[in-house]
């Protein structure tokens, strides 16, 4: 008799066991079970990774096989679920922990990043933080300002109205954002007066510019798909003038700092920041008066500040150009650099609500069409550096020694010059239009990131990672140093076979998109060390984690 393979030996040990246990003749057919299902195939595990590779900071195999098998669209509707893990409360412990009574002492603002760091690596809200992670490079804001920087709950607060907006309704984001105390000091509608003819003073006109240019409507007119309209001379048409920007600046007047939970003064003008309340409106300091808005929108006469607000916000939110001017820089921040423009207009569509059953701007139909295009599994992008890092640590498990995950953002930012909230300007870390010099530039393509892509903050990349993997990234504390480590067991459990641990690094960091030229040479680099698993893992980790395979997706 010759041998039976592996297939007919289980089949024929099933048939025993129904045979045993009184089946086989009793059924309708008589046919043998198959056996159960071993996991997710090699393409349903790339699929999982590739979603949470854009939607975020990092995804461990636990949670790539989960998504594997539950599926991406389900796990995306339950990420819509979830509750917003908020940063603020992590502050307030850190100040507590400290003793900092933040209503009488300058307080560190470092405990933000404290929070921030705190969440990202641990909060199962990922989409939700990864959301608030792209909308704080649309909605700048920084802690370069010295305002800001020094108080620890001004920019906690901020991101935690972003996530609490993130998956809500645009317009109420807009509101909320321009409401807020952090967006009014970075960009000086805080205690913007009315104009005074006598000692010839006027309104500032900085947010009422920005919020057109960059938080809205953009420079020109867009079709759905993101084109510029042109006029009769081919000239793109710009969207707003000189002129709206006054009006628009009359708007945002009467705005000054709220009290302070536990009590005290409010009163415009006031020099002590409340920087965690939205902004009150004191109508005796706002511009009265009719106001003419964009599109031919009218503000009347004798509405309250707020009202004005109101209608500004409602005269922008309504702009054609809303969809696919937002649409787009989401695209651009979760998903790839050069969207056709075929995946503009269908995010656009799902601003406007066309086909969605949602409202004009609900954010979670904008977010479906952003991640579950067709064209986003293929969706190209540079990685930014200060990501990698971020992601490096949220999937290898970094814990500290004391349970806490204290300010190693500088360590990043001075050596990827980037870190969350931390911008040079309102126009973020690099432009969305940025198209380096080269190829890319030939071939009129753009690719932000490439911006702050310098041989310095390269090699710092590499420096980080380095100090991250054979390192133990001691870190300075208010109470001396801790040590955050990284949990390399599971690959070390791989190493004793190279392409598995290869294989593995490529599923996590890569959603199994590495080159065979990468894999040949991490292959080369360990094949030599035999015996030493620590060693071996560390190696293929870090060739990984500075190639270009990691640094681009798709």
């Amino acid at each position: 008799m010759g041998r039976l393979s592996l297939g007919a030996l289980l089949a024929v040990a099933a048939l025993t066991l129904l045979t045993a246990c009184g089946g086989g003749g009793g059924g309708e057919s008589g046919a043998v079970a198959p056996p159960p299902p071993t996991g997710p195939t090699a393409a349903q595990l790339e699929s999982a990774a590739e979603l949470l590779d854009v939607t975020t900071f990092g995804a461990d195999y636990t949670l790539v096989d989960a998504v594997a098998r539950e599926g991406n669209r389900a796990w995306l509707e339950r990420q819509f679920t979830l509750p917003p893990s908020d940063h603020l409360p992590i502050v307030l412990r850190y100040l507590n922990q400290y003793g900092y009574d933040i209503n009488a002492d300058p307080s560190p603002g470092l405990f933000r990043r404290f929070a921030w760091w705190e969440q990202t690596l641990t909060a199962e809200d990922q989409l939700r933080q990864r959301v608030a992670y792209a909308l704080t490079q649309i909605f700048v804001v920084s802690d370069n300002v010295d305002v800001i920087f020094i108080n620890p709950l001004a920019l906690s607060s901020y991101y935690d109205m972003l996530l609490g907006n993130a998956f809500g309704n645009f317009r109420d984001l807009l509101r909320a954002v321009t409401l807020h105390p952090v967006m009014g000091v970075y960009l000086s509608h805080v205690n913007n007066a009315k104009a005074n003819p006598a000692t010839n003073t006027f309104p500032d006109e900085n947010y009422a510019r920005e919020v057109m240019q960059l938080f809205s409507i953009g420079l020109f007119e867009l079709n759905a798909d993101g084109t510029q309209k042109r006029d009769v001379d081919g000239n793109p048409i710009p969207t707003y003038d000189n002129g709206d920007i006054q009006e628009f600046a009359e708007i945002f007047t009467g705005l000054s700092y709220g009290p302070r939970p536990a009590g005290g003064a409010s009163f415009f003008g006031n020099s002590d920041p409340v920087m965690h309340v939205p902004m009150r409106m004191f109508d005796a300091f706002h511009q009265g008066g009719q106001k003419l808005l964009l599109n031919g929108g009218v503000v009347p006469a004798g509405q309250s500040g707020l009202q004005d607000i109101d209608a500004a916000i409602d005269n922008l939110f309504n702009h054609p150009n809303v969809g696919p001017f937002i649409g787009r820089l989401l695209i651009q921040r979760l998903v790839t650099s050069n969207p056709s423009t075929a995946y503009v207009a269908r995010v656009s569509a799902a601003f406007a609500g066309t086909g969605t059953g949602a409202p004009r701007g609900d954010m979670k139909a904008v977010l479906r069409a952003v991640l579950l295009d067709p064209e986003a599994a293929s969706g190209i992008h540079l990685r930014e550096p200060f990501l990698r890092f971020v992601a490096m640590n949220r999937i290898l498990h970094a814990t500290s020694d004391d349970d806490t995950y204290p300010a190693v953002g500088y360590i990043a930012q001075f050596l990827v010059q980037q870190h969350v909230l931390s911008a040079p300007s309102v126009f973020n870390f690099y432009s969305p239009a940025f198209s380096p010099a080269g190829e890319l530039g030939r071939a009129g393509l753009v690719s932000p990131e490439f911006q702050i892509s310098t041989d310095s903050t390269v090699v710092g990349l590499a420096d980080l990672v380095a100090f991250a993997i054979y390192g133990d990234q001691s870190i300075d504390t208010p109470t001396g140093f801790t040590k955050i480590r990284l949990d390399l067991t599971d690959l070390e459990a791989l190493a004793g076979n190279a392409d598995a641990l290869i294989d593995r690094i490529d599923l996590l960091f890569t959603a199994g998109t590495m080159d065979a030229a990468t894999r040949a040479t991490i292959r080369g680099a360990i094949t030599p060390i035999a015996n030493d698993a620590p060693a071996r893992t560390r190696l293929a980790l870090y060739l990984a984690l500075i190639a270009p395979a990691y640094a681009v997706t798709g």
